[in-house]
């Protein structure tokens, strides 16, 4: 699966960051989360795949497009007038390429790019069926390490603890990491542990998931994440990580018994701490994900006459590849007397 798909993926991406990038710094942030659904739902009905998507727009399908269960792909045919989707064996006269699970963030950052800010993207991860947990849509306690660290670290070590882990692993003093963490008040006793510690913090707006891709990169100034963000990211960030071979620790942190209850009917354990291959189980995944806007690890999608120039990360796992892809997209045939490398 990976090799056929790999770019593909990539496409798709590709085309959700450049969707949303046009509405930098215009205020809006759920037109700028439309677009890039808009472009990435169209984007995948090109693949040549049988996909399903298990995390995306709405958990229990308020979204229009990108919602859980949609069937995206063009192994997918619209029969009988209700308009169910059915697979099909083969595209175009081709064999079939795969059937996926998807997990998708069209815009993981919106109200970054309503405000022209660093750190939004475009990202997926695919699967085998199965092989990606469908999360309900609440808050997770997270943290997130480099390879480094990975299985080393424990939820229920305290703080100093981790970071002494995380310090020793890299052969450095805790003084020289930098731990991410969202600017949110409920992280403020955490907020305050780390400091104690004499380690460095990076308050972020939004964007744990790109975070926590950068503390398992090295020379990009991240060491680790921690906090409570989205459960659906941390699927996203599981697939990541196993490509990369970080860890991630979480737990999900029902707020009432409506979401503990929610919990308990997709099988999932509220007082249980989820790794890594928990959280994204597949033997064969592909990770793919464009900067909207720039970032520690992935440029901003940077537009010139007739054309954009795109920076993106896609990872497989059973390819064991991670590659950089830095594309240039001809919007018309002038264009190519602008392009500059």
């Amino acid at each position: 699966m990976e090799r056929q798909l790999v770019l593909e993926f990539v496409r798709v991406t590709e085309a959700g960051a450049i969707a949303s990038a046009r509405m930098m710094g215009r205020n809006d942030a759920m037109g700028a989360d439309r677009a890039a659904v808009e472009a990435m739902r169209r984007a995948m009905d090109e693949v040549p795949m049988v996909g399903t998507i298990v995390i995306g727009e709405g958990e229990r399908d308020e979204a229009p497009m990108l919602y859980i269960g949609e069937r995206v792909g063009a192994g997918w045919i619209v029969s009988g007038p209700d308009g169910i989707r059915n697979p099909s064996l083969e595209v175009n006269g081709a064999p079939l390429l795969a059937a996926v699970d998807i997990a998708v963030d069209p815009l993981e950052g919106t109200n970054l790019v309503a405000r022209g800010q660093d750190g939004a993207i475009s990202v997926l991860a695919v699967a085998e069926p199965g092989g990606l947990l469908n999360a309900p849509d609440i808050y997770m306690e997270k943290l997130c390490v480099g390879p480094g660290a990975a299985g080393k670290v424990r939820m229920e070590y305290p703080v100093a603890a981790n970071l002494r882990i995380i310090a020793d692993s890299l052969g450095r003093d805790i003084e020289d990491l930098t731990v991410v963490i969202l600017d949110r008040e409920r992280h403020e006793a955490l907020i305050e542990n780390v400091r104690s510690t004499g380690a460095r913090i990076r308050l972020i707006a939004d964007g744990d998931l790109s975070a926590a891709i950068s503390c398992a990169v090295s020379g990009t100034g991240d060491h680790c994440v921690m906090g409570s963000g989205g459960a659906p990211e941390g699927v996203l960030t599981a697939a990541a990580l196993r490509c990369l071979g970080g860890q991630i620790l979480a737990r999900f942190i029902p707020r009432n018994d409506s979401e503990r209850l929610r919990c308990l009917q997709m099988g999932i354990d509220p007082d249980r701490i989820y790794d890594t291959a928990d959280l994204a189980s597949g033997s064969s995944i592909i990770f793919a994900a464009t900067g909207a806007t720039d970032g520690s690890l992935l440029k901003g999608v940077r537009f010139f006459g007739g054309g954009a120039r795109t920076h993106s990360l896609v990872m497989g796992l059973q390819s064991s590849t991670i590659r950089f892809v830095d594309t240039v997209h001809m919007f018309d045939s002038k264009a190519f007397g602008r392009v500059r490398l």
